[in-house]
């Protein structure tokens, strides 16, 4: 185990993940953070710290494989379910650290990743929170990778990356845009996880949301088991929690809150 800026080096299943987990409040759920297909622990900035005081819950983000300070991947080229796989890593990680009282937050692939695993692992998951999460593949989708690619190739985003994910950007890069494209990736779809999900479900989405439809967000809040909600933002692209980052807030707070009040 390795401490740096705050985190460590777990080593999980043969691989070096770094995490930092914030375990302050005795017998309070875990809220934990997973990141979008470019992002990262340091990505999420003060979001985690400012949920933990307002919730009183403690607090986990970790990058993923390849990502961040995490272990490189050996290659960019990744299976139709590797999500699925994604969210056996978590529960993995969630072993690790005891943690049976779990909130999952996450956003685009991490907001997947979370509906598979309280599919999944349903026992220690207790809410899940997800932010512009995809169920299946849509053209829109296709046309913001499209988009994604030229601003990579024709403006300095790659420099921008460098900054939070050093030399492994390109291969990250290629990960997301080159597996989402695919010809084999293109009936990708999560719906039948969705029957198993009986904890309660908060679905954020911005109206403008450049990769996905509103269609994301109707299939999974009536596809789960459980009770669901959700919060639209008009005017907000993909990020909600950086493009609406005070409305975002009070919204994962309050569902957070009524669940644990």
């Amino acid at each position: 185990m390795t401490t740096s800026k705050g985190g460590m080096l777990m080593n999980i299943n043969g691989k070096d993940l770094y995490v930092a987990f914030q375990n302050t409040y005795k017998n309070a759920p875990t809220i934990v953070f997973l990141h979008d297909s470019l992002g990262c622990v340091t990505l999420w900035r003060d979001l985690p710290q400012k949920l933990a005081d307002a919730t009183q819950c403690n607090v986990l983000a970790y990058d993923r494989l390849g990502y961040g300070q995490s272990e490189p991947m050996n290659s960019y080229k990744r299976p139709v379910n590797y999500l699925e796989l994604e969210a056996d890593v978590l529960n993995d990680l969630l072993n690790t650290f005891d943690i049976d009282q779990t909130i999952l937050f996450g956003h685009s692939d991490g907001g997947s990743i979370a509906l598979i695993a309280a599919s999944k692992y349903a026992v220690r998951i207790t809410a899940v929170i997800c932010e512009a999460a995809h169920i299946f593949v849509e053209d829109v989708t296709l046309r913001g990778i499209s988009k994604a690619i030229e601003a990579y190739r024709n403006t300095d985003l790659a420099e921008r990356l460098q900054k939070y994910h050093g030399n492994k950007v390109d291969t990250i890069f290629k990960a997301w845009t080159e597996t989402w494209t695919g010809s084999d990736y293109r009936d990708w779809n999560i719906e039948h996880f969705l029957p198993c999900i009986k904890c309660p479900l908060l679905f954020i989405q911005g109206e403008a949301d450049e990769y996905g439809t509103l269609n994301q967000v109707e299939k999974t809040i009536s596809g789960i088991s459980g009770k669901a909600e959700k919060y639209i933002i008009p005017d907000v692209g993909h990020t909600p929690h950086k493009e609406a980052a005070g409305l975002t807030f009070n919204s994962v707070k309050g569902f957070i809150n009524k669940i644990y009040a």
